[in-house]
This record gives C-alpha cells, structure tokens and sequence, in this order.
C-alpha cells in the first residue's frame, strides 16, 4: 500500500475512534422528574360554634307533700335534685296555704291567669273539663321510662286518646297479713294468691273474741274489692269502666257478705267485748297482733317495716290481684315552656332516674319510702324492696299491676264523687230525710233499711251523673 493510501486509512480510523468516543461519553438523559406541587397549607378543623347555654326558664310548682322548708322532706330534696342536675331552672313553690279545697285554691289561681306550670292533681276531670291541662300524648309517646308504666295508671290519666296528666305515685292497697298471728293459732296464713272462700275461712278461724283476736279489721273494704272477684267486668266498687253496677247481683252479694264478717271485725265488737282488746279502734288492731289482717295501703309499709314486730306479708286481695291508689300530677297548657315543665313532671313521677335518686336521698335519711316505683321493672322493685326485704307478696303485687282495681277513681272519673258519695237520691229513711250516697252504703247492714229495695235506683240515679259528667269532657 502506498503511503497516500495509508494515510487516508489512518484518517478514517481516527474519525470513527473520534465519533463512537464522542457517542461513548454522552451522559443518559435522565428520567423526567414529576413537577413539584406548590406547598398548601395544613387542613383546618372548621370551628364549632359554642353550644349555647339552656336559657333560663323559671317553673311553678304545687304540691300537698312537700312540707315545710325547714323539714326539708324528701320531695324537696328531690326538687333540689333536680335543679342540681338542671341548673338553669329555678323551681317556685306555689302558695297552696288557705281555706278551701285543693281544687277550688287552683280555680282562684286559673281565675287570676297564674295556674302553676307543674302541679298535684285531686280532680283531674274538673281540669280536663275547664281545658287547663296540656297534651303530654307525643312528649311520653318515645319516652322509655313510660313502656314500664303500668297500664291501668296510663288509661288513668288518658281522655278520649289523649295524656292529660302523669302518675305521680302509686300504692298497692288490700290485706296485710300478721303471719305469726295465723301459725300460733295452727292456721295457715293466707298469702298473695288465695282464693276467696279460703280467705275467708282462714280470717273467721282466726277470730276469738275472748282472747281478744279478730280474723279482719274491718268490714267495709269488702264491698270495694268483692264485686270483682264474683264477676271479672266489674272493678272498685262495681265500676266497670263507664257506670256503676250497684243493682248487680255481684254488688248485692258484697254487701250481703259484709255484713255476714261483721262479728269478725271491730264493728261487730260491743262495748263490752272491747274491753277484751288494747287497742281504742280498728286502726291499732294489727301493730297490736289483735287481728289477722288489716286493709291498708303502701303508704303504711314504712310503719309496718320499722314499728311491726312480728312477720307480716301483702296478701292484697283473695285470688291474686290488689286495689291501686295513684296520685297524678299535671303539666298546666299555659306553662311557659312545655317541654321543661314536661321534664320537672316527669322527674317527680315516673322517671327511673328520679326514682333511683329518692332511694338514695332515702337511704342517707334512714327512711322507707312510701312511694313505689311508677315505671316499674325488676331493678325498681329490688330497689324498693331493699329497705325492708324481699316480701313475696310485695314482690308479686308489684309484678302484677296492670290488671289491679283502681280505687282513686273520684280522680280520674267524671262524676264519681258525686255517684259514689255526695249525690243525694231522692231517699228518706226514716227520720233521716234526703240522704247522700254515702249514707246508704255505710249504712246498708246497719239494719235501717233492705239494700236490696234501693238498689236499682242507687244504680240508676250514679250512672245518670255519670253520664251527665262525661259529656261535658272535651273531645
């Protein structure tokens, strides 16, 4: 090869040596970076407007058993429970002092336009009547501690489909039985559950006079309770929910069976035979031990717990039922703001919480509560029965409420005080000239006159007022 030849091939050689160099040393490009966000600022929590505080609301509140300030009693107590627990309340004790009856001292209220918003109610159809008692049907409809309220107090403050008022408190009433009076004398002692002609058997062997023991108290509460257990429709004193059934052949046989236990009560004792006794009257015969049982209510279970010294049970009535003594409190329609008078209501009657709080407030004051638990579930009858201990027949009664006879009818029933007590007839006996009602069923075995030629105008002349009544309730 010549040298030009060489030379243009060292030249070529040196290019490409000079290119794939070139081509060698070039840096990868590299990947492509994501664009980086502009900072932002961290999340702010949105603020929350302050909850604002309850506004003031001042209740009136009136009551019988409320005492005086300075006993301090426990339903002050649980007023003041309750103000704790709302401290933008504040509760006035409404004057209740005076001459007159409960009802007549709210009339002078409602006439100067300064009802209490919260008050004890002795004559709830005069309220409903006079249109001063508020709807309450959709405050309880939701409510829980209601479901446990027992139906026979719900329907006692329900007209035509509507809560006019709240159950304040209930008491079983029937017998309580002196069980060591019985076992000394070889008899059983009738329990919650007896039958009627068992009862009965068991109270008239009881009786000695002699010994100064009788098997009743008294002979009077057999007419209230007797209808019922002779003909199911019937209850307190043959009210059957609507009239009264003093011409049926139930009613007749109470009176008849009345005057029959006579010589086993205090009534049937003469003067000289009482002379066998210690006690002065019909009411110190069981605390006594001088009779077997006595019809009461559970307001006298306190002094039966700290002052009987003797075992004793609640039987209520022969075959497994009880009377049922309520008081109701009402909301007034002109209260200010319903749903807190609705609340203080509730607290002093069928709230779990306040009933909770008064058996506490009980216990620091080493005092039984009469009352018993209105909203009524297996915690509250423990709670209640934790003072005194587990009597069977209390324990039964409490668990068996709804079908009870309700008693406390001229509360809830247009026209009963009048049907049952102060209606006068049209009736002379004997030198006695237009009796009431009342005197001729405390009368009807005293020998003045035959039930049985009454009767039917008695029970005639009730239904009409009972009637007249109910048709001047609102509907």
């Amino acid at each position: 090869m010549n040298t030009r030849a060489k030379l243009v091939n060292a030249a070529i050689a040196l290019a490409m040596v000079i290119v794939m160099a070139a081509c060698g040393g070039q840096a990868t490009p590299a990947a492509p970076q994501p664009t980086a966000a502009p900072p932002t600022a961290a999340p702010q929590p949105t603020a929350v407007p302050p909850t604002p505080a309850p506004k003031p609301v001042t209740l009136r509140y009136a009551n019988w058993n409320l005492g005086t300030a300075e006993e301090n009693n426990l339903q002050r107590q649980l007023v003041k429970a309750y103000t704790d627990l709302h401290p933008n309340v504040t509760i006035e004790f409404v004057d209740m002092s005076g001459e007159g009856r409960w009802d007549e001292k709210l009339t002078n209220y409602a006439a100067k336009g300064a009802l209490p918003d919260v008050f004890m109610a002795d004559n709830t159809p005069l309220y409903v009547k006079n249109g001063w008692t508020a709807d309450l049907t959709a405050l309880v409809a939701n409510d829980p501690d209601w479901k446990d309220v027992p139906q026979v107090l719900k329907d006692a403050v329900t007209y035509s489909g509507k809560v006019l008022g709240l159950p304040a408190a209930q008491f079983i009433m029937g017998y309580f039985v002196n069980k060591d009076l019985f076992e000394a004398a070889n008899l059983d002692a009738p329990e919650y559950g007896v039958s009627v002609e068992d009862f009965f058997a068991a109270v008239t062997a009881l009786t000695d006079v002699r010994k100064g023991r009788l098997g009743l108290d008294e002979m009077e509460f057999i007419i209230g309770w007797y209808p019922s257990t002779q003909d199911s429709k019937l209850k307190w004193f043959s009210f059957d929910g609507r009239h009264m059934n003093y011409n049926s052949a139930a009613f007749k046989a109470a009176i008849a069976k009345a005057g029959e236990m006579r010589p086993h009560t205090w009534q049937g004792l003469t003067d000289e035979q009482k002379q066998n006794f210690k006690s002065q009257g019909p009411w110190e015969l069981f605390l006594n031990q001088e009779s077997g049982v006595r019809w009461d209510g559970g307001w006298t279970i306190p002094g039966f717990a700290s002052g009987a010294t003797f075992n004793w049970d609640f039987m209520g009535i022969p075959g497994g039922n009880q009377a049922l003594v309520a008081d109701i409190i009402v909301v007034s329609k002109t209260a200010p703001d319903l749903q807190a008078a609705y609340d203080l209501a509730k607290w002093m009657t069928f709230s779990k919480a306040a009933y909770a709080k008064e058996v506490e407030l009980a216990k620091a004051a080493k005092a039984v509560p009469s009352k018993m638990p209105v909203s009524v579930d297996a915690a509250s009858i423990d709670q209640y029965l934790s003072f005194f201990g587990d009597k069977p027949g209390i324990r039964k009664a409490l668990e068996n409420l709804d079908n009870s006879l309700l008693e406390s009818l001229a509360k809830i029933v247009p026209g009963y005080i009048n049907a049952r007590w102060e209606g006068k007839p049209g009736i002379d006996i004997g030198d006695d000239k237009d009796v009431n009602m009342w005197y001729m069923f405390n009368f009807a075995n005293e020998g003045k006159y035959k039930y049985e030629d009454y009767a039917a105008k008695l029970e005639e002349f009730a239904n009409k007022i009972l009637d007249e009544a109910a048709a001047q309730l609102p509907k």
